[in-house]
């Protein structure tokens, strides 16, 4: 396979790094109170897995507009990790220190989201543009 050549959602850069977050998002998790299991730890993990499955789910779609849609669904997932993350730490579930990187690669994995989106978007005139 030439090393640009993508057959699978699972040859794209920005699902493989969405999922190197969610499986760190689930380590992190596993040091958090039993108290959360259904609070913080359900959420980080939904919303973490959320971005990868979005991005495969969007992969699969009929149209452009489709996959941006999805693509759109993993960003404000991404978000919603994030918002989850920065609250754990301030609520001292877990030490900053863990969080800050976690916080870095959503931040890389937010700008891979946005020029895939406009990647798509630029190629694709009409219903995948707002």
């Amino acid at each position: 396979m030439q090393r640009d050549e993508i057959r699978s959602y699972r040859d794209l850069k920005v699902w493989q790094d969405a999922m190197d977050l969610a499986a760190r998002c689930y380590v992190v998790t596993r040091s958090f109170p039993r108290s959360e299991t259904y609070g913080m730890t359900s959420q980080i993990r939904r919303a973490a897995a959320s971005v990868p499955a979005n991005i495969a789910e969007g992969y699969g779609r009929d149209s452009a507009g489709n996959y941006v849609q999805f693509l759109r669904h993993a960003q404000g997932s991404l978000k919603e990790l994030e918002t989850h993350l920065l609250l754990s730490a301030r609520v001292a579930l877990v030490p900053a220190a863990e969080v800050d990187p976690l916080l870095d690669s959503a931040d890389s994995l937010g700008r891979m989201l946005r020029s895939l989106i406009r990647s798509i978007e630029s190629q694709s005139p009409g219903p995948a543009r707002r």
